[in-house]
């Protein structure tokens, strides 16, 4: 036995890490750290040479998330509304970095993926719940990146088969390499391809002082008659930018990388590459489609993401509409192999299955028979003559819209269990910003149910519906306080000892105290399930419906 394996070995029982294979040498695309380099970073040089090593698990679930999804989204938000909704992606971008951040302190400190802390923290019933909705989730919005590519491929004059089943085979190749290392050097290569909507920007000539002012100064276009389609449309930027499996994703890969504590403040660092560059391509694409179609008949009337490539030849040349479909070639692929893997170690965790892209195929089946089963039938449904693809692109975002409060709920909920992350729990402010964006997602995920539920819905009936969760968050605000205070508990109990936190582990599971359920904390997950349960159940049948119908 050589030494590297003992000390594995010997680290994975300490710890909570479910897969030997997730402790050893950080091997990265960019640079590699050996577990017994312990020696402190004082140099500029090293420094960089330890952030190039790091950098992946941030900068591919951000630019992960501008998939196939999202340029339809940002799309449609250029073409029907110029750069009027641009101010969004300023507004989420606190909210990316906190949801976030709090799954790679998770994935860091526990090494332990997001649904197998669900299920031993919150019980068997949560641990499925969560972890079934992320697989039909997952399942369906892989569906949506082959329509990317069929989409791209039609622009380019590819034959539609041919293409779904060569991205297919190259979304699987990359995986079964057996190499973590190699898997991560494709994916950050497709990273920096993404990087193609740059130049399609300024070959449409926006105009950027606009786009800097709407970027800042938050505004509704059109006039109250069309309040509820731009509410909608809002609701969809947020589910595509702030998505499920980000969450279950950005943990497990930190985790497979063998991230520890100590590089924290790096893995920090990855994070806001990938924020920086998922807004610029967000903002790059509302800024060339709005200058694509301004003053034009088609302006308003957004059909799907090979109109906005064809309104972009039309405006800008040939070449900027083939840039275009390329980007969003590459953007469904990094698409597919994120939703992918997140369901495959999501799996893997809950199943006790093997599950590391360190391992080769041999030495977890289960794992990669998951990763190539969700992607071939992917790919399958996409192939299958008179498939209601628009209907189904649509569903996967609604159900998303849907599905996120909850993920956001057991993310905070884990993010305050002393138990799990000891000195890495919350603090005070990232609690308040995180309760405050479960609320809004909540009342986001309300106002997309009744909308898909109530299709004519009115803008009164909306603003109604937020007043109403408005209300219902100040009291539940006012619930807490008063039980707080009635309780009496003490300041300092609460207050949090960070000393010698960059050496510290989550214990093994079997080690940890179950966590006290109170009754508020029963009630509110009780409504929550009640909720969820319903408007899943009656969203999913008005898709069917409208499949049936088409």
């Amino acid at each position: 036995m050589t030494d590297t394996t003992f000390d594995t070995t010997t680290a994975a029982r300490r710890t909570a890490v479910l897969d030997d294979a997730h402790i050893g040498d950080i091997r990265g695309a960019l640079g590699t750290v050996r577990l017994d380099d312990t020696a402190p970073r004082t140099g500029l040089s090293a420094r960089l040479k330890t952030l190039l090593a790091i950098v992946g698990p941030g900068l591919i679930v951000m630019v992960g998330d501008n998939d196939a999804g999202a340029f339809a989204t940002y799309g449609q938000a250029g073409q029907n509304y110029g750069t009027h909704l641009l101010w969004t992606l300023l507004l989420l971008v606190p909210v990316l970095y906190a949801n976030q951040e709090m799954v790679l302190r998770l994935g860091a400190v526990t090494g332990v993926g997001h649904a197998r802390l669900i299920l031993e923290r919150f019980g068997r019933f949560w641990g499925a719940f969560s972890v079934i909705d992320l697989f039909l989730l997952n399942a369906f919005t892989l569906v949506t990146e082959f329509i990317g590519i069929t989409m791209a491929a039609g622009y380019l004059g590819l034959p539609k088969t041919a293409a779904v089943v060569l991205a297919a085979g190259v979304i699987i190749a990359s995986a079964f390499t057996g190499s973590f290392q190699r898997f991560e050097r494709i994916a950050i290569t497709l990273c920096a391809a993404s990087l193609l909507l740059v130049p399609i920007y300024f070959m449409a000539h926006p105009a950027t002082g606009r786009m800097l002012h709407d970027f800042v100064v938050p505004g509704m276009p059109g006039g109250s008659g069309q309040l509820s389609t731009v509410m909608l449309l809002i609701i969809g930027i947020v589910g595509t930018t702030v998505a499920p499996w980000q969450l279950f994703f950005q943990q497990s890969y930190v985790i497979d990388k063998r991230i520890t504590p100590r590089f924290m403040a790096y893995e920090k660092a990855d994070l806001w590459i990938g924020i920086v560059v998922v807004v610029i391509g967000a903002g790059a694409m509302m800024g060339f489609t709005a200058a694509a179609f301004a003053g034009s008949h088609a302006a308003g009337h957004f059909t799907d993401t090979a109109g906005v490539a064809h309104g972009l030849a039309a405006h800008a040349g040939k070449v900027a509409g083939v840039l275009f479909a390329i980007a969003l070639l590459d953007a469904s692929i990094i698409g597919a192999f994120a939703v992918s893997l997140s369901t495959a170690y999501a799996i893997g965790d809950v199943l006790g299955l093997k599950h590391s892209l360190h391992r080769g195929i041999s030495g977890a089946k289960g794992f990669y028979a998951v990763y190539a089963g969700l992607v071939a039938a992917a790919a399958a449904i996409v192939l299958i003559p008179g498939s209601p693809l628009g209907l189904l692109t649509e569903g996967v975002q609604t159900l998303a819209g849907v599905l996120l409060p909850s993920a956001s709920v057991f993310l905070l909920l884990l993010c305050n269990d002393r138990a799990v992350l000891g000195p890495w729990v919350n603090g005070p402010r990232t609690n308040a910003l995180i309760s405050a964006v479960v609320g809004v997602l909540i009342t986001l995920s309300i106002v997309l149910t009744a909308s898909v539920l109530f299709p004519s819905i009115s803008a009164g009936a909306i603003l109604d519906i937020m007043a109403a969760c408005g209300v219902a968050g100040v009291i539940a605000i006012g619930y807490a306080e008063v039980r707080r205070r009635r309780k009496g508990w003490a300041r300092a109990g609460r207050e949090i000892d960070r000393t010698g936190r960059l050496d510290w582990r989550m214990p093994p599971l079997e080690t940890l105290s179950k966590p006290v359920l109170s009754t508020g904390y029963k009630v509110g997950m009780t409504a929550l399930r009640t909720y969820l349960l319903i408007a899943m159940v009656l969203v999913v049948v008005k898709i069917v419906q409208a499949a049936l119908a088409h």
